[in-house]
């Protein structure tokens, strides 16, 4: 009984983002519960890793080039799942991009670009996954890669990415209850800091600030960083029958950030 809640067989994923970290992960960790994997992103080395893998699961797989943030580049991405799949059941979105800037340097260029991949890029994918799920009329999963910087301030330069961190939560609830009625699920989850391969060369230099790593690690209650496979399970929960009736929620994945108050302490 327990198994079959996980089980995705037959089942296709879309995740764009797939080439490396967090979308590299939930790939091969969806491919591992039977899933087949259309995987996207702009690092064609990357998702050429990642699809290698999903394939030795012995799992269908593409890999397509796909800048997220333009709408003619989601469409092929999803024309091209229709001739090779013929169906969608899952999305995971997953890429971002960053600009670190006090907010009185910000350009209105860096602000749009990063809200053209963190939050329309993310409207863009989820519009075509849903059109393709009504029609089916046999429901579906989505799941957004949110952020804790969504939720509570980051500072240090993240002001443009924690704010589109923040309307894609709403995103999420929003449209949860809109496709509710034909049964497509939308949730998201909340990571904190996570070891993937950009933290990992910024953590190795970490300048201006060579404090931040030791005080990154003093707000997370679990006392370490998360890594890539850390969201796998929450993500497969998600969008498993495990989940059929959960939707709208922001799940944190955060080694418990959320909960511990900045002016907490872990000793007496």
């Amino acid at each position: 009984m327990s198994d079959k809640l996980f089980d995705l067989s037959g089942k296709v994923a879309v995740v764009t983002g797939a080439a490396s970290g967090l979308g590299q992960a939930i790939a091969i960790g969806l491919a591992q519960r039977g899933a087949d994997i259309a995987a996207a992103d702009i690092n064609d080395t990357g998702m050429a890793g990642t699809i290698e893998q999903v394939r030795a699961l012995g799992r269908k797989a593409t890999a397509t080039h796909c800048d997220i943030s333009r709408p003619d580049g989601v469409e092929a991405l999803f024309g091209g799942i229709d001739r090779d799949f013929g169906r969608v059941d899952i999305l995971i979105n997953d890429p971002f991009t960053l600009a670190r800037y006090k907010p009185e340097d910000l350009s209105l260029d860096d602000w749009n670009r990063v809200m053209a991949v963190n939050l329309t890029g993310y409207f863009l994918c989820a519009q075509a996954a849903g059109k393709r799920m009504i029609a089916q009329g046999e429901g579906g999963s989505i799941v957004n890669i949110s952020s804790v910087g969504g939720s509570a301030a980051l500072g240090r330069g993240n002001f443009a990415y924690s704010v589109s961190k923040g309307g894609l939560n709403a995103f999420t609830r929003e449209l949860a209850v809109e496709w509710a009625q034909h049964n497509i699920r939308v949730n998201a989850i909340a990571p904190v800091q996570m070891l993937s391969p950009a933290v990992k060369t910024w953590l190795a230099d970490p300048k201006p600030d060579p404090e931040l790593p030791k005080r990154l690690l003093s707000g997370i209650p679990l006392g370490r960083l998360g890594t890539p496979e850390d969201v796998v399970g929450p993500v497969v929960f998600l969008v498993s029958d495990a989940a059929a009736f959960v939707t709208g929620t922001i799940l944190p994945v955060d080694g418990g950030n959320l909960a511990f108050n900045a002016g907490g302490s872990l000793t007496w």
